[in-house]
């Protein structure tokens, strides 16, 4: 394993779990834990250092990942005895209309795909500014192993923002790279894959940034942004319709040790077009342009072998993760 990332949660599930699989906790047990005096208050001088100097930044709300818990998986005989009547006359229907054996398999693998069970994610709120001052700081380690002695989590310091990042595959088999602009301010000229964060702020849309809190979000529309804020990281980054997308599926949960085992949610998204197609959108410029200089894409083969190519070491660690899901998820396929 690259020591650049590990994996956190993988799915169970050879295709990716679904939205409907996927579910969250929130709450204010998962908050980063403050530091003591004069840690904290070094974070907040550090950021007004930082704003006097860059004043276009600001100070996003982000979701704090805490902990994963996958569901036990259901009783596959179970499961078929209360699908096996519904699935009998879907199968039926389908096989008189279209004489397809492709679709009766396609059930099968849907109920094997159910029994295989789902996530729940928990989550509290964080921030850009405690993202920089704890997870991208100096002192990443130092709080880790304070974290680690003085609670028993080495995460308790850090402010572990959920990004999301996926593998997507064009219509005809390729997959897309962004190769990073050099004036982005982390993994800079490197390889990577479409991705960033979901906002909380969309979930609470009414609300001010500087208001928002646990008690204000609903867990349901906290997993559609989650699914959502990958399609319109593609859609604002390579420049592709929302249309041409198909929905989200999750690989599975990545770390990234580069920023003290940030952690990420890798999909695999499907393109209803060509790559020359996405080609030709890429260099239109969507909203995000600036953040890559060129579109690279690669055959079904060359991501197989990727760990073993020595374009590997030219991919950033988020897009390490994604590659490395996707290929996990891929072997249950086998």
């Amino acid at each position: 394993m690259d020591p650049e990332i590990s994996i956190l949660y993988c799915s169970p599930s050879p295709q990716g779990l679904p939205q409907r699989r996927v579910h969250v906790q929130l709450s204010p047990l998962y908050q980063r834990r403050k530091l003591p005096p004069p840690l904290e208050e070094r974070i907040l001088l550090e950021w007004e250092e930082r704003q006097r100097k860059q004043p276009w930044v600001f100070n996003g709300a982000k979701f704090r990942l805490h902990s994963v818990q996958p569901e036990e998986e259901k009783n596959k005989q179970t499961l078929n005895e209360e699908k096996s009547k519904e699935m009998d006359n879907r199968v039926s229907d389908i096989l008189e209309e279209k004489r397809s054996k492709d679709n009766e398999v396609r059930l099968k693998e849907e109920v094997d795909h159910e029994a295989r069970g789902g996530l729940t994610l928990h989550l509290a709120l964080t921030s850009y500014r405690d993202f920089l001052g704890t997870n991208w700081s100096g002192e990443a380690t130092a709080l880790q192993e304070r974290g680690g002695i003085e609670h028993g989590d080495t995460e308790a310091y850090l402010a572990q923002p959920l990004g999301v990042g996926a593998a997507l595959q064009c219509r005809d088999g390729l997959f897309v790279l962004l190769r990073r602009s050099h004036k982005v301010g982390e993994a800079p000229g490197l390889l990577d894959v479409p991705g960033g964060h979901p906002e909380p702020k969309a979930v609470a849309p009414n609300i001010p940034e500087e208001e928002l809190s646990l008690d204000v979000l609903q867990p349901e529309l906290v997993i559609r942004e989650l699914f959502s804020s990958i399609l319109a990281e593609i859609r604002d980054e390579v420049n592709l319709p929302l249309s041409t997308l198909s929905d989200p599926l999750l690989l599975g949960i990545a770390r990234n040790h580069t920023s003290a085992g940030r952690p990420s949610a890798e999909f695999y998204v499907r393109c209803s077009l060509s790559s020359e197609e996405v080609r030709e959108r890429y260099l239109e410029g969507g909203p995000e342009a600036q953040e890559s200089t060129d579109i690279i894409f690669i055959d079904r083969e060359e991501m197989l072998n990727l760990e073993q190519s020595t374009m590997w070491r030219e991919l950033c660690p988020s897009a390490k993760g994604c590659v490395k899901l996707y290929l996990l998820v891929r072997e249950q396929q086998s």
